[in-house]
């Protein structure tokens, strides 16, 4: 095959090819006598799949698993994918949460009152927030907030906006999340309005959809791949029994 074919047929350019090649992601493509690469239907299932798993997983992850797969180390490329889609997995689970917990109507009502005071007292915002005073003191040891401190009595003086976040920490951390999760979270509704951010997360939400549809094509050319340059006696040509099987050798 000549390189613009297949360059046509992944929907790269020419040259784009030639970059796979000089980074070792193919198999040596071999020159005619004029000097032109000769490709192979291995190599243009090469192609196919990088481009694909380049939309899906990125050029990092193509890059580790590539030069596995040209050395028959298959397993190790399966399991590395799982994995990925393990990650996948709990990064929308996530998402979903944070959609869940932005629907705040507590932090709203708190936006929205008429009666805000200028400062609280660290009792008066755990009324407020429905938590323990230790665990205020746990978030400002965390530096999740810095509230203010009285000149004359040394005492926390809480603002209506230290109110706020004390509001969202103590949804997010309901999840049981880390505090680093805690720390994004707040660093997504530190300059916007709450329902913003919740709208960001629900288009995180369509995004992680896309990839994972993205992915699902990238492993339909993997899976082609795979089938094209495995050996005959090779793990992956051998076809799963699965518990049937132990069943039926069980009774015989």
């Amino acid at each position: 095959m000549k390189g613009i074919e297949v360059a046509r047929l992944c929907h790269v350019s020419t040259s784009t090819l030639k970059h796979y090649e000089e980074w070792g992601l193919v198999p040596e493509v071999p020159r005619a006598k004029n000097g032109y690469r000769e490709y192979s239907k291995v190599h243009a299932a090469y192609f196919q799949c990088i481009v694909k798993m380049n939309i899906g997983f990125g050029m990092q992850f193509v890059r580790e698993i590539m030069p596995l797969i040209q050395e028959g180390e298959f397993m190790p490329v399966l399991w590395k994918i799982n994995q990925a889609q393990t990650e996948l997995q709990k990064e929308r689970h996530q998402a979903e949460q944070v959609v869940a917990m932005l629907d705040v109507e507590e932090v709203e009502w708190f936006e929205r009152s008429r009666k805000k005071k200028e400062y609280y007292t660290i009792g008066e915002v755990a009324e407020i927030a429905g938590v323990a005073t230790s665990a205020i003191r746990h978030w400002e040891n965390e530096e999740l907030i810095t509230p203010m401190r009285n000149q004359e009595s040394g005492y926390r003086m809480y603002s209506p906006q230290d109110v706020r976040r004390i509001l969202i920490i103590r949804t997010v951390s309901r999840a049981a999340w880390s505090l680093d999760v805690v720390r994004e979270v707040l660093s997504e509704t530190e300059h916007q309005h709450i329902k913003r951010a919740k709208e960001l997360a629900i288009q995180s939400l369509e995004y992680i959809d896309h990839k994972l549809i993205a992915r699902m094509k990238a492993i339909t050319a993997l899976n082609a791949l795979l089938d094209l340059i495995s050996p005959e006696e090779d793990v992956w040509r051998e076809n799963p029994s699965g518990s049937y099987a132990y069943y039926c050798d069980e009774k015989k």
